[in-house]
Formats: structure tokens, C-alpha cells, sequence
């Protein structure tokens, strides 16, 4: 019979210095040098999130969502995502999720469920995220932030889960996001 092993609670890793080689407001890069858990002295590069990942699956009465399209400077790339963007520490994630829906898109939801939480890539970031299923949706004027040229494109929601299944969809917040919203939703 397979039983899941008890996870240790102690790190493996002796970390021997930390400095801190890079910071803005959104991000701030550290270099490590650590004995492994093989007992060998390396490096480790990390990179703490100044905020939380929000992510939102709106959804309407008719099974419609709202996807945010914008050009991705670290991948040099148009994507297609959920409305997202980062949660100030300060608020709750909920309260992030709220703004960040409205700013995005316009929507404000009266219905709110997490549906997912995740680390976003914990082999070199801290980045936590919180993904949202938003419901029973009134329509006003998106404000986006200044440095964001987004397109807003409405669809069924079972189009967008095919963009995932497709491979056209790819950011990790997207992918979770309307997954989860699929299985929450029971299509």
C-alpha cells in the first residue's frame, strides 16, 4: 500500500551568506552561497515578489468569460490571459482580485470564490498566487494601469478551456485558473 511519506520539516540546505544584487518595486533578486543537500558549497539565485499573483476567471450568466490580451516584454510575446496582475501585501487577496477585475476589464463581481492557490515557480521565486471564480457580473469602464496597452476579448468560457487544452493559452496563472473554473463550474 503507497502512503505519502511525512514531509521533513528542517531544510536540507545550510545557507552560507545572502545578499541582496538587485531590487525594484515588483521584485528583489538574491544570490546565496550554500552547502546542498549533497554537502557541496554552490550558488543559488532567488527572486522574492514584492506582491501577490491575482489571478480572476469572470463568468457569466450565459457561460461567457473575459480574457485580457497584452504584449509580454519577458517573453517578447502577445498572450491571452485572465484578467491578473499584483496584490498589494497590505489587502487581502479578495480585495486585490476585486481591483484588479475592475481596473483590467470594468467588471465587478457580487460572487467570489478562490478556487485555486498556488506557488507559481518555487524553484527560484517566492511568488504566491491567488486564483478567483467571479460571478453575477455588472459591466463599467476599465481604468488599467498607465504602463498597460490591454485589449478585452468575451468568449465562452469552454473556448477559452480549449485555448489551455490547445497549448495557445500557456501563463500559468490562465492555465490554473480555467481549469479549476471548469471543474468548479462542472463542465
Amino acid at each position: 500500500m503507497n502512503q505519502d511519506p511525512k514531509a521533513p520539516t528542517e531544510s536540507p540546505w545550510k545557507t552560507l551568506n545572502s545578499k541582496v544584487v538587485y531590487e525594484t518595486p515588483w521584485i528583489k533578486v538574491k544570490h546565496h552561497e550554500v552547502i546542498t543537500p549533497g554537502g557541496s558549497e554552490s550558488i543559488y539565485g532567488t527572486v522574492h515578489f514584492q506582491h501577490l499573483a491575482i489571478g480572476i476567471v469572470p463568468v457569466d450568466a450565459e457561460g461567457n468569460t473575459w480574457l485580457v490580451g497584452q504584449y509580454r516584454y519577458p517573453i517578447a510575446e502577445y498572450c491571452w490571459e485572465i484578467p491578473e496582475g499584483g496584490g498589494n501585501l497590505n489587502d487581502t487577496p479578495l480585495e486585490s482580485a476585486q481591483r484588479e477585475l475592475k481596473e483590467e476589464t470594468g467588471i465587478v463581481a457580487q460572487r467570489w470564490e478562490l478556487i485555486q492557490e498556488m506557488q507559481v515557480s518555487n524553484s527560484a521565486t517566492d511568488e504566491y498566487a491567488y486564483i478567483y471564480l467571479a460571478r453575477d457580473l455588472t459591466f463599467h469602464a476599465p481604468s488599467p494601469d498607465e504602463d498597460e496597452d490591454l485589449k478585452i476579448w468575451k468568449l465562452p468560457l469552454i473556448k477559452a478551456i480549449e485555448m489551455v487544452m490547445d497549448g495557445t493559452i500557456k501563463d500559468s496563472l490562465s492555465v490554473a485558473g480555467l481549469l479549476r473554473a471548469k471543474v468548479a463550474l462542472g463542465l
